[in-house]
């Protein structure tokens, strides 16, 4: 093999490259990292199918959490909307279900999101201008009207006040006489992110990461279909990371909030199979794909060997993802259209 590739770069790729440049020098994926022009089972001395592969629903989860994947259940379809006031939301959630989307998403307006009534003074301006407008309880019942919650799962992109809004969704659960362990869902609840990408927070750290691990706690003994937590690298890559930087700052907080859950006393087998991870999905196809890979050995090989996690359950990586914001442009539409089309393959 050593041979051939030898005589290939010597007869064929060196005489033609002289002739007819590359494009560019080096070729990179958006981490950085090179890319040969040409690769050979030499580049992986010693490397086992079995060790380094595996199969799809077995340790380390390289292929995928379950054996079956999406032969047997295809993604949960969720558009990510709000906007305005309840009324507006509801009546958008309803045509999106009436057209064949099996999940929800909620997006907040900024109010919200920080904990301000729509009538306080700093929220002028800002009610229901990138997200739907909720103050109270009863804005929550119009926001989920004749949507019975046992029937559909919710996902709600709120951080700083994700204990109110997962205690206003528990409540009208109460109200439409749903009990708690039929709600399934996701809060991204994920505190640490913010710190590091989205900046919004309202409480320092410690503090943050304590009413994390409250809900985490709570949803384990009382809503145990519940994700309390979307561990987020999306933020963190549409704030100019990396893939690579992007994984490791996504993983570091996830594993951050697991310490903090044994550090209070939980048992990891008791919640760590509800934490749920959010990943951006950018241009560069293999690189992605290698991402949730790596992604899921790493959370696998940790859980397991750092927290002594003995459930499956606790060691696969169930991750949403969405496809990159940052790369696409609103002067190409038709262009975002490809570059969405190929992310999502790679997701």
């Amino acid at each position: 093999m050593a041979q051939g590739r030898d005589r290939w770069e010597e007869e064929s790729y060196g005489p033609f490259v002289r002739r007819a440049p590359e494009r560019q020098v080096p070729f990179e994926t958006l981490s950085g990292i090179p890319v040969q022009p040409l690769y050979t089972p030499e580049d992986l001395p010693g490397w086992r199918y079995d060790d380094k592969l595996g199969y799809p629903g077995e340790f380390p989860y390289t292929r995928g959490p379950y054996p079956s994947m999406y032969r047997g259940r295809l993604w949960t379809m969720r558009m990510f909307a709000g906007f305005g006031r309840p009324e507006d939301t509801n009546a958008r959630f309803k045509y999106l279900l009436q057209e064949g989307q099996t999940g929800l998403s909620t997006a907040f307006d900024m109010p919200a999101l920080m904990g301000y009534d729509a009538d306080h003074p700093r929220a002028r301006g800002e009610v229901g201008r990138e997200g739907v407008s909720i103050s109270t309880l009863a804005d929550f019942e119009i926001l989920f009207r004749d949507i019975p919650l046992d029937q559909v799962t919710t996902s709600m992109t709120i951080n700083c006040t994700a204990s109110v809004a997962l205690a206003m969704y528990l409540a009208l659960a109460d109200k439409q006489g749903v009990s708690w362990d039929k709600l399934g869902g996701t809060m991204q609840n994920d505190m640490l992110k913010e710190f590091i990408a989205q900046k919004e927070w309202i409480s320092p750290p410690q503090s943050a990461v304590r009413v994390v691990v409250d809900t985490i706690e709570f949803c384990a003994r009382h809503v145990p279909r519940f994700n309390p937590v979307s561990i987020s690298g999306y933020h963190i890559r549409e704030a100019g990371s990396t893939a690579v930087q992007e994984l490791a700052f996504t993983l570091a907080d996830g594993f951050g909030y697991v310490q903090a859950g044994v550090d209070r006393g939980l048992d990891v087998d008791d919640f760590a199979p509800r934490l749920s991870f959010f990943f951006d999905i950018h241009n560069d196809f293999f690189e992605e794909i290698a991402k949730l890979r790596a992604a899921r050995r790493i959370w696998a090989t940790v859980m397991r060997d750092r927290f002594r996690a003995r459930k499956p359950e606790s060691m696969r990586l169930r991750t949403h993802t969405q496809t990159a914001g940052v790369s696409a442009t609103a002067q190409q539409p038709l262009n975002n259209v490809a570059r969405v089309a190929l992310q999502a393959l790679a997701a």
